[in-house]
């Protein structure tokens, strides 16, 4: 990160959330996945402020947010009103929402809900929740691939795996996965070692991941409707922990337009493994995008 980038912090939604933002233009709210906090956008925050006003906050429960106690403050419909609150925090209605992983996953819950909040829509490996839903019924790979889901489920006893060694899990997370290991140099780790280091962040983390699972059980399949914003899916094809098929046949779920763009060779980081062909694809489907609404 570079000197025009900001540090400030939103009150929102009941929770103070901490932010990284740079540029100006058009808002875009930048999500990060777990275990990771605002730093997982280091290479895409000065590539998407040179056109637009960029916002990466910790999410609810990581690094410099609050982390609120108790699962029930980690659901998903929490964790959009978060979003939309922090957008009007900047004056606005609506954004673009750019979400990794589980910020994915908030993402995609987003663009159901607030449709007209979402101006564009971009996700990075994290499956839409239909399909997902689908293969963890039918797909015994994906199953065992998501096992650790059914893992954070027991009390206690995953974050203290997390506290007990912090830096090999985050070395094995991060190093152990990515099919480019250079593209996590010890400083880099350092920084997420010191994040998952804060007080309350392992719990928070893994709540929402205890709150997914208690709203399947409450409610059962949730059935999400169509997103109309236009979308752009990014996947790196060699997730260890997600497989390509969850990207098939998704069309049925939205409205608007719908696009994938497969990166070969690739882990689950990819924003962090391939910064540079993802820059190049977010950048190429928002300017596409202007351009339609422009016309």
């Amino acid at each position: 990160m570079n000197e025009t980038s900001q540090h400030g912090h939103a009150h929102v939604n009941g929770v103070r959330l901490h932010y990284v933002t740079q540029g100006q233009g058009p808002l875009v709210i930048l999500l990060h996945g777990f275990p990771e906090f605002w730093y997982s956008w280091r290479h895409q925050i000065p590539a998407l402020a040179e056109q637009f006003r960029v916002v990466a906050p910790d999410l609810r429960g990581y690094n410099d947010s609050d982390k609120p106690v108790g699962v029930a403050n980690y659901h998903i419909d929490v964790l959009t009103a978060d979003v939309m609150a922090l957008i009007r925090s900047f004056g606005e209605e609506r954004a673009i929402i750019i979400g990794h992983d589980w910020g994915g996953g908030v993402a995609w819950a987003f663009a159901a809900a607030y449709p007209h909040a979402t101006q564009q829509l971009v996700v990075l490996n994290c499956p839409h929740p239909g399909p997902f839903q689908k293969h963890l019924r039918s797909n015994w790979r994906q199953l065992r691939r998501s096992w650790y889901m059914f893992f954070f489920q027991l009390p206690w006893l995953p974050e203290l795996g997390m506290r007990l060694n912090t830096a090999r899990f985050v070395e094995q997370a991060f190093r152990g996965w990515a099919i480019r290991k250079e593209a996590f140099p010890d400083e880099d780790l350092r920084r997420y070692v010191e994040a998952i280091k804060k007080p309350g962040m392992p719990t928070a983390a893994i709540n929402y991941y205890r709150a997914a699972f208690r709203d399947v059980v409450r409610r059962g399949a949730r059935q999400f409707p169509q997103i109309a914003s236009p979308t752009l899916l990014i996947w790196g094809e060699e997730d260890a922990a997600l497989g390509k098929e969850l990207t098939y046949d998704m069309k049925p779920y939205f409205t608007g337009p719908f696009a994938i763009k497969y990166i070969p060779q690739c882990s689950h980081w990819v924003q962090q493994e391939q910064p540079e062909l993802v820059n190049s694809y977010i950048r190429e489907f928002l300017a596409e995008e202007r351009l339609a609404t422009n016309r």
